[in-house]
This record gives structure tokens, sequence and C-alpha cells, in this order.
């Protein structure tokens, strides 16, 4: 069955069901090609979010400007990490995260030249990383400080991930930060360099979807209908992983193959790992976030961390 008669069935199937009571809210996404995020393409393919009664827009936006386009009103609302709440909450772009996505597990990391043995060997080196107040930074910021050094001991050159992974890969840079599917260029040349590190020795990028608290207070039934596409979106790719993966990977110009394989180093997470999630670590790892944020300039002044999060929409 080819991928266009896939989505236009799966359209139709989930038509079957009752449409929710709300009429139909039109919602502007903003989000980047990160594997963790596929499961709103997906939604958006399949007729989830319309079944749902939300006429979504998905945007690629870059992470570093993501903020602005929040507090333009060009989009309301935007999938990130959790740290990168707090920081855009801290410098006035007022939002609530409502439900998680997912949880890396090897899906970001550190790539490094054959000749780095240990992350302390970066001292004086060259680094590829996105801008400040993006999530590669971060974890670049705390890999270093978990192995004795500070942003200010390396040469951060700013490049979003996949150029990153591209220049590396060219033989730019003594190491890099990047993330699925862009990771998995440099798996592919162990000539090139290596992975020195992972979500899976720093578990340190969860992302959350979340919207600005002026749409939260004017659409309550829209997110909650955001929430439950997503996690709609999570049971269609257990009920049809192949199809799903197609899909998914269609959208960052990947086989479902290919898109499965990067899939493989991080976690949907469903209702109930919300809930989970959401009783405590949120708020343990929150707490750690918003101390280096502020060691590292990206904040001034630490927000309330309870209310930048809204977890009422999970049903």
């Amino acid at each position: 069955m080819s991928l266009k008669k896939y989505i236009a069935i799966a359209s139709v199937a989930f038509a079957l069901f009752p449409t929710a009571a709300l009429a139909e809210t039109a919602v502007s996404v903003g989000l980047s090609g990160w594997t963790g995020f596929a499961p709103l393409t997906l939604a958006k393919q399949a007729g989830i979010f319309k079944k749902n009664g939300l006429d979504v827009t998905l945007t690629k936006i870059p992470q570093a400007s993501r903020h602005l386009a929040l507090a333009s009103g060009d989009v309301q609302c935007a999938a990130t990490t959790v740290e990168t709440w707090i920081s855009w909450n801290a410098n006035g772009v007022a939002t609530k995260q409502i439900f998680q996505m997912d949880k890396s597990f090897g899906a970001d990391g550190m790539v490094v030249r054959s000749d780095v043995n240990a992350i302390a060997d970066l001292k004086g080196k060259s680094v590829a990383a996105s801008a400040p107040g993006t999530s590669p930074y971060f974890v670049l910021a705390w890999m270093l400080k978990k192995n004795g050094l500070s942003i200010k001991d390396v040469k951060v050159v700013n490049m979003e991930p996949g150029p990153a992974a591209q220049a590396f890969v060219a033989g730019q840079n003594d190491a890099a930060m990047t993330y699925e599917p862009y990771l998995s260029t440099v798996r592919a040349a162990p000539d090139k360099g290596k992975i020195i590190a992972t979500t899976l020795d720093y578990p340190a990028v969860m992302d959350t979807f979340g919207c600005t608290n002026e749409f939260l207070e004017k659409n309550p039934e829209a997110a909650k209908a955001l929430a439950k596409s997503y996690f709609d979106a999570l049971a269609l790719i257990a009920s049809d992983k192949d199809k799903s993966f197609e899909i998914m990977g269609a959208d960052v110009k990947q086989s479902g193959a290919k898109f499965a394989e990067s899939a493989q180093y991080l976690k949907w997470q469903d209702q109930a790992a919300n809930k989970i999630f959401f009783e405590k670590e949120f708020m343990t790892f929150s707490e750690e976030a918003a101390e280096l944020l502020l060691e590292i300039g990206i904040i001034k002044k630490k927000p309330d961390l309870s209310t930048i999060v809204d977890t009422s929409f999970i049903q």
C-alpha cells in the first residue's frame, strides 16, 4: 500500500469516530525535525488532530528562536526540552508545559575526534553546538560540568544539530553536539570520529509540549485535545509501526527503516508515563536545570517552577 493511500485510509478511519464536541480550533505549533516530536507529524498526517476537533499547523522553527514565535503570536504552542521552558519563562515568554512527549535514551550526544579519550580532554577545543538557550548548548554545559569543566573552557561554534553533524563528518571542529536523526550521521561514519557520550550517560534531555498562558486560558478544551491527539498518535504507532514510521520518516527525508533506527534511542511517553514523570522527576530535574541555567548566564532569575506547568489537560 502506498504511503499516500495509507494516510488517506487512516484519516477516514479516524473520521468514523465521534468528533470532539468543540468546534475545530486553529493551533500553530513550533517544533523541529527531532525524532521525539515526530508523533505530532503523524497526528497531523493521519487526521488525528482533525478527528479531535483541531486544525493544527506544524511549523519548523529553530529552537533558538521558537520563543520569539510564541511571543509574537505566530505560534501558540511548541515542543521543546524541559529546561528550555524555564529559560523562556524567565525571559518573559509566559508559557506552561501541558504534557511530556519523550525521553532521550541515547538520541542526543556529543561526538568527538578519535584521539579525544575523555570529555575533560576538550578543554580549549572547538565544539559545534546550537546557540545559548537551546537544548544542545544546555547538554554541552551539563556534560562539561559533570566532568569538571565549564562552557568557558571550550570554544563553542554555533551550529544547528543537522549542520553540526554534517560539518563534523566533513572534518570541521573537534567535537559537536547533535541529536537523532542527525546523530546517526556520525554513527554511520566511524572513521570520522566517535560518540563519546549520550543521554544514556547523562539523562538530561526530556521533551514536553506547551502553550502560551493566553492560549490555554482561552482554549482549555483544545489543550486537552492536543494531549489526547498525541497519545492517540502513540496508539497508532503501536498498532501499525511500519506505516507510522514511513509517515514520520518522510517528514525528515528518511525511509521508515532509517527512522526506526533513530527512534530506538528514545522513548515516547504515553499517558501513564506522563503521570509518573510529573509526580517527581519533572520537578527534581527542573530544579537542577534551573541552577545550571543561572550558572551559565541563560537566565538571571529562576522562575517559580510550579507556575510553568499544568498537567490538568492530561486526561
